[in-house]
């Protein structure tokens, strides 16, 4: 009974996140559209199920595919300005192939011109679409909202996701009756031919201020809200993460971020070296203003970029009114069948336009063929209440201390009633109490356990969880097989205080090695929640390499155990720890701490000054303060049960850490301060991809044996690791100073898309650089000064450790990423220090990563 259990609530955890089961009977047709005289193909040409808003456009080949799970569709409609309107007939749950000929409509144009022959080569030159786009980008800047002085409007942001289509048999089945609530819960009007079953909810009202001299934009939160799935889930990050995929569009902008791919707009500034454009009717709209609608294709159709329409206003603004855009589907982006944006603009009192409403949605799948199972999503941004050039006080446009986030988290039902610029379907206005519900059922709680324990190896016991799994065994060469056994509280506990503890035993070593942490949260919020405001004490007895990075509690993950080479340099430590975090809603965030720190050699490693060769040093100890400051604004991430996952985007990440260590303090045996620096970014390069780039350097200011030098992060284990030298050896390089870079490039495809094979595997490539500069002052140099540690070398007298010279260290990768839209494999090549022991000068080296 106890595994059926277990089997069910794995079963409903696969249903409720990937959702697959029985759906609808769907329609689906596909065809060419044909002029019936020349027999060319035509595109842009709209086929819709009669009488409804459900339709598509045929591409620049004319085929065209459209699909629905109505069964009352019975009919399609075939029209084209100049062309006689077909209405066909078509079989419900079938799929089919129709192929249509338009005849030309009995009126034509005062004058034609017929050319035989080949269709023609479409081009720039005195083509009226492109000249009208090229209006548009000249008038660009005047129709953006910061083309104003002074504008404040408010925006009401709704993110919805769910599963899409799930039949109305499937809640009667035995196993899922108990969620009938939830799954009958589905809205059928939406989305035309889309039956949406709602699994999450977030909603935002913002007001914004703008101010373009100085310029300072504020937005003030009014509201917030959001499904709650439990303390297992980061809710707010999830609603992150979601918002992140669909992220705001502005048409006006070069280039427009959707689901971590960077599009160009149809009204970028060299748009027609790109796109394709098309005239495709006027209209006059029910303000009596004239448009011209514009329909627009990739040249190159595995370029990533939009297909679709916008409509231009011929008032002299060439401003856009509306705008469609529909991502290509033969573009490389993972488990995304379609994604489309929907744009629209309301006029100003002054005639200008401003964006009223922005609809993005997005079906998502383990193929772009249709299919069963889906994923739908969809944010919806009602913009309202425009002012424009009415200045306020100063005070309106900067940030005010008072302002209060848990108010606005905390907003009443009436509240929202009254304030939503939208409305909420009848679906969507159930999944908030559905979803309490649902959090409080044992099967669910089930689920999230065993999910917890799979995906963040934490295994939950109301007030304390044990974990995490893959520490428990790990093995190196110094204390051979290392077992560890640990846990921590919950906030279920308490939510201001926090104790964390392991035990570990290494068989070879026969020693015990252990850690333990309390921890005070200051602001009565969990720890592991934005913005954290904590004091923790800890002590730690344990084993590290040198070089590589202590946390609170150093991980021995099993897979990290495997290593190339010589790996048998390291330290046992005992580390006593008191550190404070402060972090503010800005995404500013300052540190201080203490630290009291014993290493003692261990393997091969040892501490033996220049001028005793004879008696090595047991044990050095170090007091140190330290502190650090961090500014990432903009900032997103999802918080984990460990770490935190960063959701990239184009701010930069700035740190600076300061170290001081103290002499006759608590044992400390050396003065000495010590600062590092580093600036992260990652540069969006439009059509080429994006590069993740880090600039750092620092300095060691006074006279220190080796250990306490700066010590580069080197990876010898097979993994390929972003921030690490992957063919580097540990404690291979110190210095007192230094200056790095690493620029870490991923083209998406850009050229193996134009390769057949390579397009249909949709691998993607990258190419990594690093270089690192750095030296050794005589300061600290143990050839100049006896008194300070040898620097390591073998049995042999040869030198293991080095100080760089004038050469920078430089290594570099070319690789393949997106092999089963997971796994991306590096040929990594060290370039110089070739001639130092055990070194590799290439390797092979694979990383895992879930991306789109």
């Amino acid at each position: 009974m106890k595994f059926k259990k277990i089997y069910k609530s794995l079963f409903f955890s696969i249903f409720f996140f990937s959702v697959t089961s029985i759906f609808a009977q769907t329609t689906i047709i596909t065809g060419r559209v044909t002029d019936a005289g020349n027999k060319q193909t035509l595109p842009y040409v709209v086929v819709s199920f009669t009488g409804t808003t459900t339709g598509v456009t045929t591409d620049n080949n004319g085929n065209y595919r459209l699909s629905t799970t109505n069964q009352t569709y019975k009919q399609i409609k075939i029209s084209f300005l100049g062309y006689k309107d077909a209405f066909l007939a078509v079989v419900p749950g079938k799929e089919q192939v129709i192929n249509v000929k338009l005849f030309p409509a009995a009126q034509q144009l005062a004058q034609v011109t017929i050319k035989a022959g080949k269709k023609p080569k479409y081009r720039n030159k005195d083509n009226p679409a492109v000249e009208l786009i090229r209006k548009v980008i000249e008038n660009k800047e005047k129709n953006r909202p910061e083309a104003y002085d002074y504008v404040e409007y408010r925006e009401y942001d709704k993110m919805m996701f769910g599963a899409a289509n799930v039949s109305a048999q499937f809640s009667d089945r035995k196993f899922f009756r108990k969620y009938k609530f939830i799954l009958d819960n589905r809205d059928s009007t939406s989305i035309p031919g889309k039956s949406i079953l709602p699994i999450f909810l977030n909603e935002k009202l913002v007001q914004n201020y703008y101010r373009k001299n100085p310029e300072k934009n504020r937005e003030i939160v009014i509201g917030e809200k959001n499904v709650n799935f439990g303390p297992a889930v980061d809710n707010a990050g999830l609603a992150q993460y979601f918002k992140h995929l669909y992220t705001k569009v502005n048409i006006y902008d070069n280039n427009v971020l959707l689901i971590t791919s960077q599009f160009l707009s149809p009204i970028s500034d060299n748009s027609p070296n790109y796109y394709k454009f098309f005239i495709t009717d006027t209209i006059t709209d029910n303000k009596g203003q004239k448009l011209v609608q514009l329909s627009f294709t990739p040249r190159n159709t595995n370029d990533v970029l939009f297909e679709g329409s916008i409509y231009i206003t011929l008032d002299g603004n060439y401003a856009v009114q509306k705008a469609s855009l529909l991502v290509n589907k033969h573009i490389n982006i993972n488990f995304i069948r379609s994604i489309q944006v929907d744009l629209d603009f309301e006029q100003n009192p002054d005639n200008r336009y401003h964006l009223s409403k922005s609809v993005t949605t997005a079906d998502f799948g383990a193929s772009k063929k249709d299919a069963k199972s889906s994923l739908f999503g969809m944010r919806t941004i009602t913009y309202g209440n425009y002012v424009v050039n009415k200045p306020r006080p100063d005070t309106a446009y900067t940030k005010q201390s008072e302002e209060s986030s848990d108010e606005a988290r905390n907003r009443s039902d009436a509240f929202w009633q009254k304030n939503r610029l939208d409305t909420l379907t009848t679906a969507e206005s159930k999944v908030y109490k559905n979803i309490d519900s649902l959090k409080d059922m044992p099967s669910f709680k089930r689920t999230v356990d065993i999910a917890t324990i799979l995906l963040a190896g934490y295994k939950g016991f109301d007030k304390f969880e044990i974990g995490p799994a893959n520490t428990f065994y790990s093995f190196n060469p110094v204390e051979g097989f290392k077992l560890r056994f640990g846990g921590r509280t919950t906030p279920n506990l308490s939510r201001r205080y926090y104790f964390e503890t392991y035990a570990a035993y290494g068989f070879k070593d026969e020693r015990w090695k252990y850690f333990l942490s309390a921890t005070y949260s200051l602001n009565n919020k969990s720890i592991y929640k934005f913005p954290q405001n904590y004091i923790r004490a800890s002590f730690q007895r344990d084993t590290k390499i040198p070089g590589a990075n202590l946390q609170f509690v150093q991980e021995d993950n099993f897979l990290l155990s495997f290593k190339r080479g010589v790996n048998d340099k390291y330290l046992y430590n005992d580390n006593y720890r008191i550190d404070y975090v402060h972090e503010f809603d800005s995404h500013f965030s300052y540190s201080a701490g203490f630290n009291n720190w014993k290493q003692e050699p261990a393997g091969s490693l040892y501490f033996r000054p220049g001028n005793d060769l004879t008696h090595p040093v047991h044990d050095l100890t170090t007091t140190e303060l330290t502190a650090g400051l961090r500014y990432a604004p903009n900032e997103e991430f999802y918080q984990g049960k460990i770490y935190r996952t960063p959701l990239p985007n184009k701010y930069p990440i700035y740190q600076v850490q300061f170290t001081a260590g103290l002499k006759n303090i608590f044992g400390g045996e050396y003065n000495y301060q010590k600062i590092d620096a580093r600036i992260d970014k990652r540069v969006y390069e439009s059509q080429l991809g994006y590069a993740d780039v880090a600039v750092y350097g620092g300095k060691v200011f006074g006279t220190v044996p080796y250990p306490l030098l700066s010590i580069p992060r080197a990876n010898q284990t097979y993994a390929y690791d972003i921030d690490s030298y992957n063919l580097m050896n540990f404690l291979e390089f110190v210095y007192d100073h230094y200056e790095g870079i690493r620029i870490d490039q991923h083209f998406m495809g850009f050229f193996f898309n134009k390769v057949p094979l390579f397009k249909k595997l949709k691998w993607r490539e990258t190419a990594s650089f690093k270089v690192l500069w750095g030296g050794l002052s005589d300061g600290n140099n143990p050839s100049i000064h006896p008194s300070l540690y040898q620097l390591p070398v073998d049995a042999n007298g040869v030198p293991l450790t080095y100080s760089l010279g004038r050469t920078p260290y430089v290594e570099g990768s070319v690789g393949i990423e997106n092999i089963f839209k997971l796994i991306r494999v590096d040929f990594v090549e060290r370039f110089n220090y070739l001639n130092h022991p055990n070194v590799a000068n290439w390797g092979i080296r694979t990383r895992i990563k879930f991306d789109f």
